[in-house]
């Protein structure tokens, strides 16, 4: 790593350059050593750091970006590069700034005689406690390459899964923002002038036309104060969601919807059976399995589940009634670990478990696909033909009466 330092020879002129050590400590000692005073030893700063910094949206690192270098190191350990030399190739050949700042970090630590997951560890915004903790397994048992792999096999699993439900909900959530957005234009720009049209004609107006007009006229008259208020009760949202409240809250509602809350669900089971089981193939414990797993799941209901299964654990419980006494985890999850803690195949059941919730997830998005387009279409056919016969059928009264 390149540290910038000034300093003060023995007549007292300043120095200025760079120096390269694994970390500052060791920097300032060398410098000392050539009998200089120490004014100031920073690191050099990467091009573009600053400027990146600022912006939290160029700090994020994508499971894809994660997901690749978990393969990437795992294929270089089983080539028998060293650690130090994987991370600093990794850090060379990196697209991405973010990603190649903490690799070199990451580089400089190692060479410094910290331990892998240490470093890693101090980048919690790339690697999950989740991860950090199965390359302390693999450090532990000697089997880094195998951990690797077994995280590049669960990230990849996880990614694909979430992008699927993910994708599924994109194209009806487009659909619906369009058809807003439409819908409105219409209401406080083209309505108006329509009705001014009407109004003049002064024909007897059915009534869904005159709340038609009624409504245009209360949004083109207050759109501001809709405008306010919508921000407002946004921002109260997004303050209420990041509240625990508010994050229980919305973790509930995000289960509790007519068939989206059981896409979810199968999502976050799919995802807690595979970390479970992935973490014990690794000689995690299953308490401390829990534990991450509650911390990275995705949704506060399963993680208090979880974290308070694992503090359960701890007293003798068994997972299966643990798990028993929630309603949010189903029955034959429940009997399936069962089996397997009295077989002694707990990883195996789970796992099983994992692939039949991935399927599940997979045909959950299927039917909500099909069930969404056909119920899309009548919503937005009825809508717009409800504001279009509102203004159309007078305008067609006024011609066949002309």
């Amino acid at each position: 790593m390149l540290f910038i330092y000034k300093t003060l020879d023995k007549a007292g002129t300043e120095q200025s350059g760079s120096i390269e050590a694994p970390n500052i400590d060791l920097a300032i000692s060398s410098l000392q050593r050539r009998g200089l005073v120490i004014v100031s030893v920073k690191p050099e700063e990467v091009a573009g750091q600053n400027f990146l910094s600022r912006f939290s949206i160029f700090q994020r690192i994508s499971n894809k970006d994660v997901v690749m270098l978990s393969r990437q190191i795992a294929t270089m350990f089983e080539a028998k590069v060293s650690v130090m030399a994987s991370f600093r190739l990794l850090a060379n050949e990196s697209e991405n700034p973010i990603l190649r700042m903490a690799l070199t970090d990451i580089t400089d630590d190692i060479k410094g005689g910290i331990p892998v997951s240490a470093a890693l560890a101090k980048h919690p915004n790339i690697f999950s406690d989740f991860y950090v903790n199965m390359v302390r397994a693999g450090e532990e048992t000697g089997k880094m390459s195998e951990a690797f792999s077994y995280l590049a096999d669960h990230l990849d699993r996880s990614y694909a899964l979430s992008s699927r439900a993910k994708n599924a909900l994109i194209y009806p959530a487009f659909v619906v923002a369009s058809f807003v957005v439409v819908m409105v234009v219409m209401i406080i720009f083209i309505i108006p002038r329509l009705s001014a049209v009407l109004m003049e004609t002064g024909q007897d107006l059915p009534i869904y036309t005159k709340v038609v007009i009624g409504i245009s006229n209360f949004a083109s008259s207050y759109w501001l104060l809709f405008l306010v208020a919508f921000g407002a009760i946004g921002f109260y949202l997004y303050q209420y969601t990041s509240t625990i409240k508010g994050k229980e809250a919305l973790a509930r509602l995000k289960i509790s919807i007519p068939y989206v809350g059981s896409l979810y669900r199968k999502l976050y089971l799919a995802r807690i059976a595979d970390n479970i089981n992935t973490m014990l193939s690794s000689g995690i414990s299953m308490v401390r399995a829990l534990e991450i797993t509650g911390a990275v799941v995705g949704n506060e209901v399963y993680k208090n589940i979880l974290l308070e299964s694992a503090e359960s654990i701890k007293s003798g419980s068994t997972v299966s009634d643990i798990f028993s006494r929630y309603p949010e985890i189903p029955g034959v999850m429940v009997q399936m670990i069962k089996v397997g803690e009295e077989t002694g195949k707990v990883g195996f059941t789970l796992e099983k478990l994992s692939v039949f919730y991935e399927r599940e997830v997979n045909n959950e998005v299927d039917t909500l696909v099909g069930l969404i387009e056909p119920v899309m279409i009548v919503v937005l056919g009825v809508g717009v033909g409800l504001l279009l016969t509102s203004v159309l059928v007078p305008i067609y009264n006024l011609a066949s009466a002309m």
